[in-house]
């Protein structure tokens, strides 16, 4: 693989890779024809984040040599973000950076063209690994919300840093309401400052939501991407079903796709009215089938598929049916599940996966008795991991 990027799109290519360190700790790197992917996700399966860039954002584009199989690597994420750590400095004195992948070499070379001839070579070691890949679909959730970045942006200002999550709905008259989240202490003495904003609809380009949906997500994710989608003036668009379910948050253009996909908390775990004094109550025959799933057989709700390339563990079973794209309607399964286990890997940042539904990413696989064959799913795990 070889590709070369010049002027502002260099700049760019760092702030995806700056989005993406807000969600894990390891870069998945792929060539496709379609265009260059760089993918992540955290150590709960709780967050995921894509973005695709085309062809033509580079001036030169080849994802393979005639006659051999594309490469796929990962590798540390903070080695690749220090290839971009000042954006300020990419800016001003780097003119072109191209990018090499040999599987000879095992080598990710990043190479920096900088003012006055001097260039900068980056040798990243990296590991081969099977496709990453979720498994959702924006096109079947019930709710969008689409604006500029910057109304999102000045909207989650005013929130402080240390805020964990956020809840975002829809209030009286059509207004879009983003609200600080805060659980509720044992100590009812304690009483925290609670922050809350309020977008017109005439500032959206698209709301199609009712009043009195809201979701509940993590805020440090989110500001990753709206931080992209600002700097390079693109509109972000908001996916989402009822609580409990994924969120998707995209932004596109001719040149770059961009994904996060977010996992939102349960209605069960919302009911200290927290949701109900941001919005009047959800409508039950919306509704019909928001069930509280801390009763449900959680079972039923998860297809758990979860494959490693290099370890000597055993391969998980891969359920012979076939899997349908994310946010699906409530009645039906979905490819998500509740994570009822800590794990000691998990971002800071990121709420407990109790709490939230973990995204466990579908495999694209045939059913179980095709012949065996690289397996284009989620990432094993990574080393180290508990």
């Amino acid at each position: 693989m070889k590709c070369l990027v010049t002027g502002g799109n260099v700049k760019v290519l760092g702030k995806a890779v700056h989005s993406l360190s807000r969600i894990g700790d390891e870069l998945y790197l792929e060539p496709l024809e379609e265009g260059l992917s760089l993918r992540t996700v955290n150590s709960s399966r709780s967050a995921y984040a894509c973005f695709l860039f085309a062809p033509l954002f580079f001036q030169q584009y080849q994802a393979a040599a005639p006659g051999q199989e594309g490469l796929r690597c990962k590798m540390l994420m903070k080695s690749f973000l220090s290839v971009f750590r000042s954006l300020a400095m990419v800016e001003k004195t780097v003119e072109k950076c191209c990018i090499s992948l040999s599987g000879r070499s095992s080598r990710l070379v990043v190479q920096l063209h900088c003012k006055y001839g001097v260039r900068k070579t980056h040798n990243l070691s990296f590991q081969d690994c099977e496709s990453l890949q979720a498994v959702f679909d924006p096109a079947l959730c019930s709710h969008v919300l689409r604006a500029p970045a910057r109304v999102f942006g000045e909207a989650v200002q005013p929130f402080s840093p240390a805020l964990a999550e956020v809840t975002l709905g829809i209030g009286s008259g059509r207004r879009v309401i983003l609200r600080s989240y805060l659980e509720e202490e044992a100590d009812s003495t304690v009483k925290a400052m609670t922050t809350e904003m309020s977008i017109g609809e005439e500032d959206f380009q698209q709301l199609q939501a009712q009043e009195g949906v809201a979701i509940t997500f993590c805020l440090k994710e989110f500001r990753g991407l709206l931080s992209f989608a600002e700097s390079a003036n693109l509109s972000l668009s908001i996916h989402f079903d009822v609580p409990g379910r994924p969120a998707i948050f995209a932004v596109q253009d001719s040149l770059l796709d961009g994904h996060f996909v977010l996992a939102t908390m349960s209605e069960s775990d919302l009911h200290s009215s927290e949701l109900h004094r941001l919005v009047p109550p959800l409508q039950a025959p919306s509704t019909p089938h928001l069930d509280d799933f801390a009763s449900d057989d959680i079972d039923s709700y998860m297809i758990a598929m979860e494959t490693t390339g290099d370890s000597e563990g055993s391969r998980a079973v891969v359920p012979s049916m076939s899997l349908s794209p994310g946010c699906r309607p409530p009645s039906s399964p979905g490819p998500y599940s509740e994570d009822n286990e800590t794990e000691p890997g998990t971002e800071p940042g990121t709420p407990p996966p109790k709490k939230f539904r973990s995204l466990f990413f579908g495999s694209i696989l045939a059913p179980a008795h095709s012949p065996p064959g690289p397996s284009p799913v989620l990432a094993e795990d990574s080393e180290g991991e508990g």
